[in-house]
């Protein structure tokens, strides 16, 4: 995955300002997101900024008052402007503030420029938690990229790994010395006087965990931490960004981790059965309940059933269950229907990445499928992605959230494979065959249905 596909997954092309604080590389992470940009970009800072970091732009400006903001009056050069305050002690240029930031902020409106800022200093620790007047966020950012380095993880709490290791303590429960875990990190990170610290009401919030090549602790250990901050950010990329890209070293982004919501579709009358599938008994469990508390297991959120000719029994099969229930008064249509039905309402948020879509009568489908199709996703932002057992294309299926448009539209029997043509699948080879398995008559729920 490469900045540019991270680029349009998070929609940061449609953002006026983007403002980046915390420690471990956030002035990494601004130029190389300038770079991938492409085109004019405006660069600021509100904290500090080294004077040898400037030189990573393609051309500075030293401003102190706002009439020395420069004017450009033909055209916004492309590649990186940097404007930044003057030079100061410890060869640190100040930060921009009141007057001078808001002239940079219109010079970047005026151009349609993205304008990157950034808001936080840690002298280059991997770690740091804020000070009362930190971080400097501009109230106009409508993007915060709150940055984290892995390599702090595991190492104590001092302040060799860590700016302001007694406030990070406060925030993390942890005291000096002690190893810094990932629910501590998940914690300072997630905590409003953290984290979640001066960032502007409405404006998204995204986490980057950079230095992945130098995490020491367990693939167990950065999934916990990854799936606890998606409960405070909007979305979690894990990277290694080193060198603003003048080194020649690539930035790798590892993987971006987004809520994936989970619909169950249950809205049909399973004619062909001759009753209602969804309220099917297996192993003791309705077939639609079974496969909610699959999707809720598997980490899906949130997660829908839609449903439509029995409604009220799928109700009362839910009972008790956090989903949400979408009812799909076109059921008679076909389960495009009911896929249109369960999009339209996800379209209602905007935080899930995508969504899998499970159907009632699949009770072999597990978590661990579930998980896979989500990791897979995480790691190659494919637009469509299903199970293949010994070359044939099975159920549930994965569709990234910029097929939503497309599925939102759907009618018919056919379901989500309408919109195939157009996203054509990515397969994840599967080995259990029972996944092939779906319940459409009597006879096969008497064959597969478990012994007592």
């Amino acid at each position: 995955m490469d900045l540019s596909s991270l680029l349009e997954a998070l929609s940061l092309r449609e953002k006026r300002c983007i403002a980046f604080c915390g420690a471990g590389g956030k002035t990494s992470a601004m130029f190389r997101l300038g770079r991938a940009l492409g085109g004019a970009v405006i660069l600021s800072n509100t904290a500090h900024l080294a004077q040898a970091q400037c030189s990573l732009a393609d051309r500075v400006y030293f401003i102190e008052q706002a009439k020395d903001v420069p004017g450009f009056k033909r055209r916004l050069p492309d590649g990186l402007t940097l404007i930044t305050g003057p030079v100061g002690e410890r060869e640190r240029t100040r930060g921009l503030s009141g007057e001078v930031f808001r002239r940079v902020l219109d010079l970047a409106i005026q151009w349609k420029a993205p304008f990157l800022v950034e808001a936080d200093g840690a002298r280059g620790l991997p770690l740091k938690a804020p000070a009362a007047w930190e971080p400097p966020i501009p109230a106009e950012a409508d993007a915060v990229i709150v940055v984290a380095g892995l390599s702090g993880l595991g190492q104590p709490l001092t302040d060799v790994w860590v700016y302001r290791p007694e406030d990070f303590g406060r925030l993390a429960n942890l005291q000096s010395g002690e190893p810094i875990h990932g629910a501590a990190l998940a914690q300072v990170l997630l905590h409003p006087e953290g984290g979640q610290k001066n960032i502007p009401a409405g404006a998204g919030k995204l986490a980057l965990l950079n230095q992945r090549d130098s995490f020491m602790m367990g693939d167990s250990e950065l999934n916990q931490l990854i799936q606890g901050l998606l409960g405070g950010f909007d979305g979690v990329v894990v990277a290694s960004l080193h060198g603003a890209g003048v080194d020649g070293r690539p930035a790798e982004i590892v993987s971006l981790h987004r809520p994936m919501a989970g619909v169950v579709l249950a809205a049909g009358a399973g004619e062909r059965l001759g009753k209602p599938k969804p309220l099917l008994l297996w192993d003791g469990v309705p077939l639609v309940r079974r496969a909610a508390e699959t999707a809720l297991n598997a980490g899906l959120d949130p997660v829908m059933v839609v449903c439509g000719a029995y409604s009220e029994e799928v109700v009362m099969a839910l009972q008790g269950l956090p989903v949400r229930l979408v009812r799909n008064d076109r059921w008679k249509d076909g389960q495009g229907s009911s896929v249109g039905a369960g999009v339209r309402e996800l379209l209602k948020e905007g935080r899930c990445g995508g969504a899998i879509f499970l159907l009632a009568d699949q009770p072999f489908v597990d978590r661990e499928v579930i998980q896979a199709l989500v990791h897979r996703h995480a790691t190659t932002l494919e637009a469509v992605i299903a199970p293949r057992v010994k070359g044939q294309r099975t159920n549930p299926v994965l569709f990234d959230r910029r097929t939503f448009s497309d599925l939102a539209i759907l009618t018919g029997a056919a379901g989500g494979r309408q919109v195939m043509d157009r996203w054509p699948p990515a397969f994840l080879e599967w080995e259990d065959e029972s996944l092939l398995i779906d319940i459409d008559t009597l006879e096969d729920y008497q064959k597969y249905q478990p012994m007592e």
